[in-house]
């Protein structure tokens, strides 16, 4: 199978400092690998990279065996890659429909100029409920602000527009960061659901018993380098640890 996006060679350096060190990474359509390290590892930088934040200094990145450049955020989005960071980039005082629409409202007529074109906001409501649907979002009330509800509803509702618009890939920085089990529990099921729809999923988490339940793979950085990919299993949790904090696996 062709990866949805390869990673060959990353390279990137913040002055004397080196971040990554010549990173290899791939993911396939379908798949949720865990990019795991201490503070520090590299796993940042190179989300960062990946979602056009960053430009590589060295290497390339390919998506369905093209090579391809993401230039800056929005160069990065065109290509189907959508990224979620622990800050979720939500407007507080915005519904989950503004929220998903907001840079990409559905306006019109097309004939007139952009800022010139109304606002289709039931399109909008309708397509954002059918998504929250369809991903079992469960939102008491989809008109409230995001800043109202729980923590666990604001990041499913972060992660479903990613999912909402990524053709290819989502990224997820700590999904499931400061929330409570029951909120927890609910992320990971809607990042689940993403790999059944056959989105590739890449997640940054220290939660190795999350990991260990979601994740198909998991790729270890450590000080810019990628030291071990394996299959997280309750049985090789210990080995996993140990490449994250150096020892011996």
């Amino acid at each position: 199978m062709t990866p949805a996006l390869a990673v060959r060679g990353a390279t990137k350096r913040f002055g004397a400092v080196l971040a990554l060190d010549g990173v290899d990474l791939v993911v396939f359509p379908g798949e949720v690998l865990a990019l795991l390290g201490d503070n520090g590892a590299g796993k940042s930088t190179l989300i960062k990279c990946i979602s056009g934040v960053h430009r590589l200094d060295a290497g390339s990145i390919e998506m369905g065996g093209a090579a391809v450049t993401t230039g800056s955020p929005a160069a990065a989005r065109a290509l189907g890659i959508e990224t979620v960071y622990q800050d979720l980039a939500l407007f507080d005082n915005l519904d989950p429909a503004a929220n998903f629409y907001a840079g990409r409202e559905i306006a019109g007529p097309r004939w007139l100029p952009r800022g010139l074109r109304l606002l289709r906001r039931r399109d909008m409501s309708r397509v954002t409920g059918e998504l929250l649907t369809r991903l079992q979002v469960g939102i008491a009330d989809p008109h409230a602000a995001v800043g109202l509800m729980s923590g666990g509803q604001r990041q499913a509702i972060a992660v479903a527009r990613a999912a909402a618009f990524a053709s290819k890939v989502v990224i997820l920085d700590e999904p499931t960061a400061a929330l409570g089990l029951r909120e927890s529990r609910r992320v990971l099921d809607l990042i689940l659901r993403l790999r059944e729809e056959g989105h590739a999923v890449i997640v940054v988490s220290h939660a190795m018993d999350h990991v260990i339940e979601i994740a198909d793979r998991a790729a270890v950085l450590r000080r810019g380098r990628k030291v071990g990919e394996m299959r997280p299993t309750p049985d090789n949790r210990q080995a996993i640890v140990s490449l994250i904090v150096g020892g011996d696996s």
